[in-house]
């Protein structure tokens, strides 16, 4: 059992998960508010052993260095890789601080808005022109997506329901996605190919730069669903600049900077399209099992 967790910003936790935590620690803290500093963040950890974080803080050496009771952090949020993630985990492992993560637990509300907003701009609905001067189905659009992890495919799989044309680029070939028709192409081929291009990438992965937004072309569609802008900012703007190109973004962190919702060809809708009720109750599950299992452990 812990002495103590101290959860050091908002981290989606349910009256029924805070419950639950009770049998893994001795005394437990939450704050309802994001701390100001780094500074605050070594204030609010003070002497805990256990930390819950989520992906706005940077946990970085210098503040687990000032946290010498610190043995263990779970992230309430996605760990895909070291590169991706807000904790320096090379750190924490150099010192025996166990360092736990999730994945897969809002993969499913992303899927819908993504339909959903196709759907819309297609039809005409909720006050949108017709994208194509005229009500249009799904049927038949050219779709790419960036990266076929869970998300990738979970909207490729939603995607081909809806009788579109999905191709996808990745680092390694998915053939359980090949043998449903998801076609593989390079991404110097995929970008004038497709209608439109949706990002599901790890956090921090940049992949569209000035030369890619040639490729891709004008009158497209566009959504990122990542958790950082997965182009060059400059380049996008660009982009932009040409009023029949249409992006969707679900928060404003996977947007970029704020001065981008001044265009009007920019939907973001700044809530997170995979922190649904049923998420939350899976990201419970999820924090509460790595606690369970880092006992079981040690």
């Amino acid at each position: 059992m812990f002495n103590k967790i101290v959860a050091i910003e908002p981290v989606n936790f349910l009256p029924s998960g805070k419950e639950e935590l009770k049998k893994y620690a001795k005394e437990i803290v939450f704050y309802d508010s994001l701390p100001k500093d780094s500074s605050e963040i070594v204030k609010r950890i003070g002497d805990a052993d256990a930390i819950l974080i989520s992906y706005t803080q940077i946990i970085g050496a210098d503040i687990l260095s000032k946290c010498p009771n610190l043995k263990y952090v779970g992230m309430c949020c996605s760990l895909y890789s070291k590169f991706s993630c807000n904790v320096d985990i090379d750190y924490a492992e150099k010192h025996n601080i166990t360092v736990t993560g999730i994945r897969d637990y809002g993969d499913e509300g992303v899927r819908e808005y993504v339909v959903s907003e196709l759907v819309q701009l297609l039809h005409g609905y909720s006050g949108n022109d017709f994208y194509y001067g005229r009500a249009s189905e799904l049927t038949n659009l050219k779709v790419g997506i960036l990266g076929m992890g869970t998300t990738g495919k979970i909207v490729a799989n939603a995607l081909l329901h809806f009788g579109c044309d999905v191709y996808y680029y990745s680092r390694t070939r998915k053939e359980d996605m090949e043998e449903k028709g998801v076609k593989y192409l390079e991404l110097v081929n995929l970008l004038p190919k497709v209608d439109c291009l949706c990002s599901c990438l790890s956090k921090n992965v940049v992949l569209l730069h000035e030369e890619e937004f040639k490729l891709f072309g004008n009158h497209k569609i566009m959504f990122n669903t990542s958790l950082s802008p997965c182009y060059d900012i400059e380049p996008f703007k660009k982009w932009l600049d040409n009023k029949d190109n249409r992006f969707f973004s679900d928060t404003l962190m996977a947007l970029g900077p704020k001065e981008l919702l001044e265009y009007k060809n920019v939907k973001c809708a700044n809530q997170s399209a995979g922190m649904t009720m049923q998420a939350v109750e899976r990201l419970n599950k999820k924090v509460l099992d790595n606690i369970k299992n880092y006992f079981a452990e040690v």
